[in-house]
């Protein structure tokens, strides 16, 4: 007899799901805030589960979902199997893993924070202000027809393809804010062809699966060293080769160092004639509030050399800026799934 599976997720209605349930599933796929709305209306049951597997942990460490992940756990059965999964192996995962998991076996696929051999990775020094036009640039230049590009902040993923639609490049915005249906058509027009450009924030993107993806660019720098790992690891894929290049000005080269430091190779550097970086422009500390601007603020950072420009920020305040960003705000809306929809 074949298995019965279901998918539950918020930003749609609840319902169809619920309809779905009362038939009885053998395997139930879930987020973590809308498999807690259908606990609460007693829509399923999870008393007899044999297995948990929890897929993108780390990712879900970032949200803030561990509360509603161990709510979760402390109703199935105590004796069941668990499986966890996750891109990277941080402090935080390797806790969780010793909390829910008994004498664990470890299967690694890949050494911990490398980038695939096949991605060739490149830097190119430009000024904040000129970033959206080198990218529109380097896209008619290099005649590129299927390119996925990272920003930190919705609000820049929404600037750049409006910019990129003014300039008559095909693009796409996907991020927390977007409705699941919006996101389902981008990436199904990017796929299709149809849409050439998709900018993304690291949280939309996360579990995308892109055949054969050519192209990476970092619009923006993550502020945290292992996300830039993950990004670029959306191309390169099933044997093909792949390119990932970051567009870098002065506010960034402290993430840039970290990066470097944590893949232990130096990324060549590159300047686009026309778009060469001011030197007299001082780094400045990027903002990341509430508001998702990633706007500059003033002070520090250091040279591509390493060489101090104003002042410095720590590493605990780039952490902190990224638990201000969109995973945190995701994960206070519980995915879009909130109760009461």
């Amino acid at each position: 007899m074949p298995y019965k599976s279901a998918v539950v997720f918020g930003g749609v209605g609840i319902q169809p799901q619920i309809t779905t349930l009362r038939n009885g599933v053998d395997i139930l796929i879930a987020t973590p805030g809308r498999l807690l709305d259908h606990m609460s209306q007693g829509t399923v049951d999870l008393r007899h589960v044999e297995m948990l597997i929890l897929d993108e942990a780390d990712r879900m460490l970032d949200m803030g979902f561990i509360k509603d992940i161990r709510r979760v756990i402390s109703i199935l059965p105590p004796k069941r199997q668990n499986l966890l999964f996750s891109a990277t192996y941080s402090d935080e995962i390797k806790t969780l893993c010793e909390s829910i998991l008994r004498n664990p076996a470890i299967v690694e696929v890949a050494r911990r924070n490398t980038s695939s051999e096949l991605v060739t990775q490149k830097v190119i020094l430009v000024d904040c202000a000129k970033k959206s036009a080198l990218f529109g640039h380097l896209v008619k230049e290099n005649k590129w027809e299927q390119v996925l590009v990272f920003t930190r902040t919705k609000h820049q993923a929404n600037k750049l393809s409006d910019y990129l639609q003014k300039i008559g490049v095909s693009s796409a915005a996907i991020h927390g804010n977007k409705s699941q249906a919006a996101r389902t058509k981008a990436l199904a027009d990017f796929k299709n062809g149809s849409v050439k450009i998709l900018v993304a924030t690291d949280i939309a993107a996360r579990g995308l699966d892109i055949d054969q993806l050519p192209h990476v660019v970092n619009l923006e720098l993550p502020n945290i060293a292992e996300d830039y790992v993950h990004r670029i690891g959306r191309t390169g894929r099933a044997g093909n080769e792949g390119e990932a290049i970051s567009l870098v000005c002065v506010d960034e080269y402290d993430y840039l160092k970290g990066i470097e430091r944590l893949i232990n190779r130096k990324l060549d550097r590159d300047v686009i004639p026309g778009f060469e970086p001011d030197p007299s422009i001082m780094a400045m500390p990027i903002v990341q509030g509430r508001g998702g601007g990633g706007g500059r603020g003033n002070g520090g950072g250091h040279s591509p050399s390493g060489k101090p420009q104003g002042q410095k920020r720590d590493s605990s305040s780039r952490r902190a800026e990224g638990n201000r960003s969109e995973g945190r705000s995701n994960s206070q809306r519980r995915e879009g799934s909130g109760r009461g929809r």
